[in-house]
């Protein structure tokens, strides 16, 4: 893995992260680059120690892996325009674009290559995300074992053997930090109005959420039984639980959000996959 040479095209924040928490695991940077249009962008990676180019043909030509970390909306043609080189490197090709599916990807380039999809979350930005990667039959096994070292620097990374499920992914791990800020929000906004200094609120939420997230990764129990042990008949916890499963329907309010989230993420991936 460290004698591997990873290009990104695209320098921002994501690829970034990734370039990050590569150094971090001992990667050299000597064997990173980036390249990007934006000169600014160029300058942000370049602080990280890599080598930066200013047209994605030169990145290619010295890659073993390329990964794409540009907008799924310009994703086409940057691939259309790097397909020769691309073709005649043949490197391991990495995307993170979201909504971008492989069949895509494979039109764009004319032909086949090793492609693996991801889909990455934005807690990756610290290196706390949660990724499922999908490849498609040219990869290799030692090819996969990169992928997922990849971004294992920022996180949990999975894979999925059928791509259909990358709308799935998408709802609930892509979509999902929204969702938990969403909750935190409005935990913040009761506690204010139960009389808690604003700070006080924000805190008391920001660590729960936290510690609850770590009991849950580390317990041998499930969330359901994690939630079971800490409601004590006829207490406060059981009151507050009422209110949110009965009055408000919680979990048939989150099936149909994350049911709506599926269904713009395979919208979007049709309009992508149109261009």
């Amino acid at each position: 893995m460290k004698d591997t040479s990873i290009g990104f095209i695209g320098c921002g924040n994501m690829a970034r992260s990734l370039i990050g928490g590569l150094i971090a695991d001992g990667h050299p940077a000597a064997r990173l680059s980036g390249a990007d249009p934006d000169a600014a962008q160029r300058e942000h990676a370049h602080q990280l120690g890599i080598e930066i180019y200013a047209e994605n043909d030169e990145l290619i030509r010295g890659a073993d892996v390329v990964v794409l970390a540009i907008k799924p909306q310009v994703l086409p043609a940057v691939v259309r325009a790097a397909a020769p080189v691309l073709l005649q490197r043949r490197p391991l090709v990495i995307s993170v674009a979201a909504g971008v599916r492989l069949d895509t990807l494979r039109r764009c380039l004319g032909a086949d290559l090793p492609l693996v999809r991801v889909m990455p979350n934005t807690p990756s930005l610290i290196q706390a995300g949660a990724a499922a990667l999908v490849a498609n039959l040219q990869v290799s096994a030692e090819q996969r074992d990169l992928a997922e070292t990849i971004m294992r620097a920022v996180g949990a990374a999975l894979w999925l053997e059928d791509e259909a499920l990358m709308d799935a992914v998408t709802a609930v791990s892509g979509s999902g930090p929204a969702y938990f800020f969403l909750v935190m929000e409005a935990m913040i906004r009761a506690g204010e109005q139960l009389g808690l200094p604003l700070e006080t609120a924000r805190l008391l939420t920001l660590e729960t959420a936290l510690g609850a997230a770590r009991m849950a990764l580390e317990s041998e129990s499930d969330p359901a039984t994690l939630r079971r042990q800490v409601t004590s008949p006829g207490g406060t916890t059981e009151q507050a639980l009422q209110v949110l499963m009965q009055e408000g329907d919680l979990e048939n309010l989150f099936a149909r959000a994350l049911a709506a989230a599926k269904r713009r993420s395979e919208e979007l991936a049709a309009e992508l996959g149109a261009q």
